[in-house]
């Protein structure tokens, strides 16, 4: 039996390249495709979702996350007094695959909540087939769309074959045709020292069909790795490099001319340590970036944060130049060009640009329904200013993944308090075992 949705009614930013924002306009989605936009279309025996008063539009895309440090959000300093996160081996060590499994959940039904359709999910605490289970379950469960990425932990002492766990998750792709998962190589942040393998490896998930997204830049120390990279003809348009704060301009050239995607975080890498996006280089050379939360350990998990961080940034700078005196400033970021990061082109670098990322005929229906009648945001002057700079996960009121309702009336669809207790269960346990106090006030009253 065919189902059929319409959503009637609202401010539709489609964020197509063939398919035009329109002031009011209606979606319709059969089987959880978009087949038709435009203005007063029938509805044809669907079920019709009211969106007047909102904005609706493409879900968003978080290009880089590690889900499995959801278990402790928001942690900051951990206590230290300023010096910086907890590192993950402190707590990944302690982690069973029962409690990968608690953090993924609750990690991916909080992007849910704020809107985000598909989550990159770069899982580098993959010890055994276990974990990756585990990690795969709470993707099932949480129903939005993913793609896993396998990378064991860098922290490990030693490093078993990665080469069957590939092998595995390129058979588990094959004989689930249209899963809402798909699967990724995340290697160990390639060095110069390990090229010879990173080769053989990348050749192999190639060989596979599978993606590859790789840490790149995110230390000084890093500056030439990309470039050894080019050199071995590694980079290419199956390749998504994150953070990249640290590459030099031949390196940046490299990524330009073999057109590998780009992920950045700007909120994570800013407050964990790892310096500023590369913004300006990256626009420049006419790299469209992704977009990230990375580590919720230390950032927002939202995408309004992440567009916000990028745009900030960027027009401070200019404008720091432009108060020195500076001449040939660049042009500065658009909210047109940023809300893309967070969505179109989010999904390209997720290797997702043909699936999601914008609402136009033949893409899956990943949508998300925006209230634009809170105080926080009306009356509305421009629609994606108002994302952009205005709106937040309250004005989150329903997604649709490959139009199932995932949320609705500005709650989510999905067993919450089940999820609640499985996290703060091993929460407490990780955290116990790791020797970390969570769940009360450090620092004591100031």
């Amino acid at each position: 039996m065919t189902s059929k949705t319409l959503i009637r009614g609202g401010y539709v930013l489609t964020l197509g390249a063939k398919t035009a924002n329109l002031a009011e306009g209606d979606v319709l989605v059969e089987d959880g495709t978009v087949v038709e936009v435009g203005p007063g279309l029938r509805d044809r025996d669907a079920e019709v979702v009211d969106a007047s008063g909102t904005i609706v539009m493409p879900g968003f895309v978080d290009t880089h996350r590690h889900v499995w440090k959801s278990l402790f959000k928001s942690l900051g300093d951990g206590g230290s007094d300023g010096a910086g996160p907890v590192p993950a081996a402190v707590v990944g060590h302690h982690h069973r695959p029962e409690d990968v499994y608690a953090a993924t959940l609750t990690g991916l039904l909080g992007a849910v909540e704020a809107g985000i359709t598909t989550v990159v999910d770069w899982s580098d605490i993959q010890f055994d087939a276990r974990y990756t289970d585990a990690a795969l379950q709470a993707h099932a469960d949480a129903g939005l769309r993913t793609v896993f990425v396998h990378s064991a932990p860098h922290w490990a002492e030693s490093h078993e074959d990665v080469r069957p766990a590939l092998r595995r998750l390129a058979g588990m792709s094959a004989s689930a045709p249209g899963s809402p998962t798909t699967f990724a190589y995340g290697p160990i942040d390639p060095k110069r020292s390990d090229l010879d393998r990173a080769a053989d490896e990348w050749a192999l998930a190639r060989e596979l069909g599978l993606r590859i997204h790789a840490h790149a830049g995110s230390e000084a120390s890093d500056r030439g790795v990309v470039s050894s990279l080019a050199e071995r003809g590694l980079l290419g348009e199956d390749v998504t490099l994150v953070h990249c704060s640290h590459l030099d301009d031949a390196e940046l050239d490299a990524i330009a001319s073999t057109r590998t995607a780009v992920s950045v975080t700007p909120a994570s890498d800013m407050a964990g340590g790892r310096g500023r996006p590369p913004t300006q280089q990256l626009i420049d050379r006419g790299i469209r970036p992704g977009l990230g939360v990375d580590d919720e350990r230390v950032a927002p998990g939202d995408m309004f944060a992440q567009m916000r961080a990028l745009i900030s940034l960027q027009h401070a700078t200019l404008f720091d130049l432009k108060l020195a005196g500076k001449g040939g400033i660049p042009n500065l970021l658009s909210t047109r060009d940023v809300i893309r990061y967070a969505t179109l082109d989010g999904a390209r670098t997720a290797g997702l640009g043909g699936v999601t990322g914008s609402i136009e005929p033949g893409k899956q229906a990943d949508i998300v329904v925006l209230r634009a009648d809170r105080p926080n945001v009306f009356p509305i002057n421009d629609p994606i200013g108002a994302v952009v700079w205005g709106m937040d996960t309250s004005n989150l009121d329903s997604v649709f993944v490959a139009g199932r309702a995932l949320m609705r009336g500005g709650v989510l669809q999905a067993d919450v308090a089940r999820a609640r207790k499985l996290a703060t269960a091993a929460q407490g346990r990780v955290g116990a075992a790791a020797g970390l106090i969570v769940g009360t006030v450090s620092g004591g009253e100031r």
